[in-house]
């Protein structure tokens, strides 16, 4: 299992509950706080994620949607192409997690928003066996991915990016066959906010009560093997390593 870090010193699971109780029109709950691994996994244990607010060193903004996008497992729309792109990649996990972190926070990317702040915090969440990276490549090449958090039935998705066609839908893809087990039904991958071009994937919206109950459920459940499994064989490469 991965490490767990020492609890937050702030309490955003209450700031999470009474957004559930009150419904604000709001999709950003709350201010504050900071982005170390206790923390971050305090808020995604309760239906928060956080957004950067200015520059870096400035508090996080914490979001709750009203309408929040989740990808029902067995409801993956795989088209022709993205079948055929497949067939010429490789999919991998955890094996480029900063550079696929630095590509989705590229400047120059429209509506580009992850800082320095976010790629550390999340790097450390990576080192912890919380954050993982699911990676396509073609000949040697990383040519897309996705980077999101792990907590025992929920995926959360953060960012994802591309530089061949469809790489990022095959990441998402090979994601999903990660996910799919006996636990499927009960699992939840989380998308944040739905678009139309994540509505076309098969991404649905539930409301915030539908979505804190769906997701009590899925932290009940153990993690995917396959993350879990890649968790223990880092650390017996870096033991074997001497760390």
């Amino acid at each position: 299992m991965p490490f767990e870090p020492p609890p937050s010193t702030w309490n955003l699971s209450e700031v999470a509950r009474d957004a559930v109780r009150r419904d604000p029109d709001d999709d950003l709950v709350a201010m504050g706080a900071d982005l170390v691994p206790g923390t971050l996994l305090q808020a995604y244990r309760s239906g928060l994620f956080p957004m950067p607010s200015g520059d870096p060193g400035d508090p996080p903004l914490w979001f709750l949607p009203r309408r929040r996008g989740v990808l029902p497992l067995d409801g993956l729309r795989v088209t022709r192409s993205m079948r055929r792109s497949a067939r010429t990649m490789e999919v991998r996990v955890n094996t480029a997690f900063a550079e696929v972190v630095a590509a989705c926070g590229d400047p120059s990317r429209p509506g580009a928003w992850i800082d320095d702040d976010v790629l550390d915090a999340y790097t450390e969440l990576h080192e912890m066996g919380w954050a993982h990276s699911v990676e396509t490549w073609r000949d040697g090449e990383l040519v897309g991915g996705l980077y999101g958090v792990a907590v025992g039935g929920l995926f959360a998705g953060e960012s994802m990016f591309h530089r061949a066609r469809d790489a990022s839908k095959v990441a998402l893809m090979g994601l999903v066959d990660l996910l799919v087990d006996r636990h499927t039904s009960s699992r939840l991958l989380d998308v944040q906010w739905s678009t139309d071009h994540l509505a076309s994937l098969g991404v649905v919206e539930l409301t915030r009560a539908e979505y804190a109950a769906r997701l009590a459920r899925a932290l009940t459940l153990p993690l995917p093997v396959a993350f879990d499994r890649l968790w223990a064989e880092s650390r017996t490469r870096w033991r074997s390593d001497g760390v």
